[in-house]
């Protein structure tokens, strides 16, 4: 068995230094993202978010049982829907399914990753006769310049909020989908 040549010193000490300051940093991302003050401090201009919500873990056994239940009987599972927090978890299974029209949020991104099986995704172009559905949602039958992704197992999609997306699935797909929420702040 041969082993691994790097002929560029740069790189070799980038790839061994990677890893450590990738820790390094979520190290530091962690602590400014846990380590929020008892209370807002008096010299602050922010509003302070308050204590954090209630962890929740997902086992790889109740995940797969979600996978199951969803591929047996296909449909949603919202695995966070908290209404106090600004994002939501939905694990889905479709089968045979296209939607009718393109659709695009002001206030959600949208964040796909599929588990199983394949799904198309037109996203992005120009929506035509698009129509208010509710407060920042939008629907339309058409969009001008789209772009056609095949998705298939292990793929995720990022689709930020604004941007026109359809999903047709002339098989079977099952993946989740984080959908951050918020208003962006110029």
């Amino acid at each position: 068995m041969g082993h691994l040549s790097i002929e560029n010193p740069g790189r070799r000490s980038f790839l061994r230094a990677a890893p450590g300051a990738a820790a390094a940093g979520l190290a530091l991302a962690d602590a400014k993202l846990f380590a929020l003050p008892a209370e807002r401090p008096a010299d602050s201009e922010e509003a302070w978010p308050g204590p954090a919500a209630k962890v929740q873990l997902f086992t790889a056994a109740e995940v797969e049982h979600d996978i199951q239940a969803t591929e047996a009987k296909p449909g949603n599972v919202n695995l966070v829907d908290d209404k106090s927090l600004p994002f939501t978890i939905v694990l889905t299974t479709e089968k045979e399914k296209s939607a009718p029209e393109f659709e695009w949020h002001e206030h959600r991104d949208h964040i796909f990753q599929i588990l199983d099986g394949w799904t198309v995704y037109e996203v992005g172009g120009t929506p035509k006769n698009g129509h208010f559905i509710a407060p920042g949602e939008w629907r339309g039958p058409d969009v001008e310049g789209a772009t056609k992704l095949t998705l298939y197992k292990g793929d995720r999609l990022v689709i930020p909020r604004g941007t026109p997306h359809k999903r047709s699935t002339p098989e079977s797909v099952t993946f989740t989908l984080i959908s951050p929420e918020g208003v962006m702040k110029a």
